[in-house]
């Protein structure tokens, strides 16, 4: 049984069509589809089927599956299933055509960097010709026009890629009619312009190649006021010069092609920081993103966003994870420090950052519009279709990062942050907390090295929190003082002011680093987490919390939200809260409440 999503939807058994009745049920097996294998709730379904759900919407939905449960053919593969919360369509990947799509597109890819351009285009030119139109065509549904945009933007990538091969394999004449029919549908694609340039060009006509490119340019500057990119810029230099490069054609039998890892467009580079040569543990989340990043929608961007406490390692764990990501996005690899937290500098306007990422791209610097709204549109449409890797490191909320997004295709954003609520919408989450105690030791034995020797190290590890860079600090420390053993490190470490003077080097300040967030907090949550931080006792539920302060309950639980979404507090359990060892060291650094701060938070109350 075959399911096909790229044009209309439709279900075919042994290649005869499978009747599907109305709107409706194709709608629902639409839905289904898009989210095969996973369960579907059933408030997604009715979202799904109608703006404006009616009473019986349940109900009918209910009629709908039993309707569609019907129509199909039965499946040793799994079928559909009734689950707690809704509906799971179990069908096999290679069933669906936009899974073989995906699966051949990336084949394709993976043939050609290795330099097997005639495999590479065959693969392609299946995928292509698995299209019978747009993706879901004729379906009307938010979910599934964003998918459908998704995977039409992968389709015209392919073509490109497709286009290019065919070029080089010498068929430039033969490609000339259907690439002025792609170029006149899609006149803002400049990859597949320049394919029709070289075409052009490659068959005798050098004034007609000259004219395509001149066309696109009066296109782009009267509709975005925008100049054609690097690359097609750089081709019509080449096509005006009569150079070798636009000349080129198909390598002989005897010579191997190009790996396209040699001829990347302008701009792709890889910008991303070096990954840590000891970088330790955390095996549960990197095998918590690596399910994030392959279980997606074909063509959508993924978004994870890790979260924590500053020091705690959501650089480390990002930078080292897209590291391992690399080959899967060889589009570029772009990183960039928003400063949400720092101490040198403010907070990086999101069209400053904006401005990196384009120059990074290879954007000239005319080319680059000055508003916001209109960098955000060039960086998008440069991405579009592209495999691409974004790391936007230190981001201090949602605003500074929702115009660096992409909006469409294979790109993968990975997003640190100490504030919950920048996860934009649509992301996944991933708060991060303190190592393993295990993984604690080793790193800092890995940190120490032979300053540590086999000395037991649980005692150290716990004072300073499990925290990756309390770990670093402390066992540099160790390790640039020949004459300390691990017993001076953890002497030093049994008091919150020992703490706080030893958890520094010459650039580094742990207090410093953790009092960065203190500060983000408004008035009323910084004095509510220095009261907290400094009773005795170091887990509060509401009551205890009320009692310690002075305030009431709805004012307590308003302030354990917020110290929860800022990263100054761990949640053990529902509605109680615990402020872990360094960071009650750190509101003991700071600068103690006025002698009133409990009476002013209980009269804000």
């Amino acid at each position: 049984m075959e399911f096909l999503v790229l044009g209309p939807v439709e279900v075919r058994e042994s290649g005869i069509p499978v009747r599907l009745r109305g709107m409706r049920q194709r709608r629902l097996l639409a839905l289904l589809l898009l989210n095969a294998r996973r369960t579907v709730a059933m408030d997604t379904l009715v979202d799904g089927l109608w703006q404006d759900p009616p009473a019986s919407a349940r109900h009918q939905v209910h009629n709908a599956i039993r309707d569609l449960r019907a129509a199909l053919p039965p499946s040793d593969g799994g079928g559909l299933i009734t689950m707690d919360i809704g509906y799971r369509l179990d069908v096999p990947p290679d069933a669906v055509d936009a899974h073989r799509f995906t699966e051949w597109t990336r084949a394709a890819r993976a043939a050609r960097r290795e330099g097997r351009d005639a495999e590479a285009m065959r693969l392609l030119q299946s995928a292509v010709n698995l299209w019978r139109g747009d993706a879901f065509t004729g379906i009307d549904c938010p979910a599934l026009t964003t998918a459908a945009a998704g995977l039409d933007e992968q389709r015209l990538t392919a073509v490109e890629e497709l286009m290019e091969l065919r070029l080089a394999a010498g068929e430039a004449a033969s490609l000339v009619a259907e690439l002025s029919e792609l170029t006149a549908g899609y006149p803002l694609r400049d990859a597949l312009r320049g394919s029709l340039m070289l075409a052009l060009y490659r068959s005798g006509r050098q004034a007609d190649a000259l004219a395509v490119y001149d066309e696109g340019r009066r296109l782009l500057a009267d509709e975005l006021g925008l100049e054609p990119g690097p690359r097609l810029r750089r081709l019509h230099g080449e096509i005006l010069a009569d150079a070798p490069q636009a000349q080129r054609e198909a390598p002989s039998p005897d010579r191997p092609a190009t790996p396209r890892s040699a001829t990347t467009r302008s701009g792709h580079g890889n910008y991303l920081p070096r990954d840590l040569p000891d970088f330790t543990g955390r095996t549960a989340e990197l095998a918590l993103l690596e399910r994030a990043v392959d279980d997606r929608h074909p063509g959508s961007p993924r978004t994870i966003t890790i979260d924590g406490m500053g020091g705690i390692g959501k650089t480390a764990l990002a930078v080292h994870f897209a590291h391992r990501r690399t080959a899967d996005h060889p589009d570029g690899q772009y990183y960039i420090d928003l400063h949400g937290y720092s101490t040198a500098r403010a907070p990086l306007a999101p069209e400053d950052a904006l401005g990196v990422l384009l120059r990074s791209d290879g954007a000239a610097p005319e080319a680059i519009p000055t508003g916001l709204a209109e960098r955000s549109a060039v960086w998008r449409s440069r991405l579009a279709g592209r495999r691409a890797l974004l790391v936007l490191d230190n981001a201090a909320d949602a605003a500074q990062v929702a115009p660096l997004l992409p909006g469409t295709g294979d790109t993968l954003t990975l997003i640190t942050t100490r504030h919950k609520p920048t996860a934009p919408d649509g992301a996944r989450s991933l708060p991060l907390g303190a190592l393993a105690p295990a993984d604690a030791e080793t790193l800092f034995r890995r940190v120490a090295g032979d300053a540590c020797a086999d000395s037991p190290l649980t005692q150290t590890v716990t004072l300073c929190g499990h925290h990756p860079l309390a770990l670093r600090l402390a066992a540099t420390r160790l390790r640039d003082r020949p004459s300390w053993t691990v017993p001076d490190v953890t002497a030093r470490l049994l008091t919150t002011a020992g703490r706080a003077a030893f958890l520094r080097t010459a650039d580094r300040d742990l207090m410093s680093v953790l009092a960065l967030s203190h500060e983000r907090l408004p008035s009323d949550a910084r004095q509510f987490h220095r009261t907290l931080a400094r009773h005795p006792a170091t887990t509060y539920d509401v009551p205890q919390a009320c009692a310690a302060t002075g305030l009431a309950p709805s004012a307590v639980e308003r302030l354990f939200d917020t110290l929860l979404d800022h990263n100054l507090a761990d949640e053990p359990s529902p509605a109680h809260l615990t402020i872990p060892l360094l960071l009650r060291d750190c509101a003991h650094a700071l600068t103690p409440p006025a002698p009133d701060a409990v009476r002013h938070l209980t009269a804000v109350a």
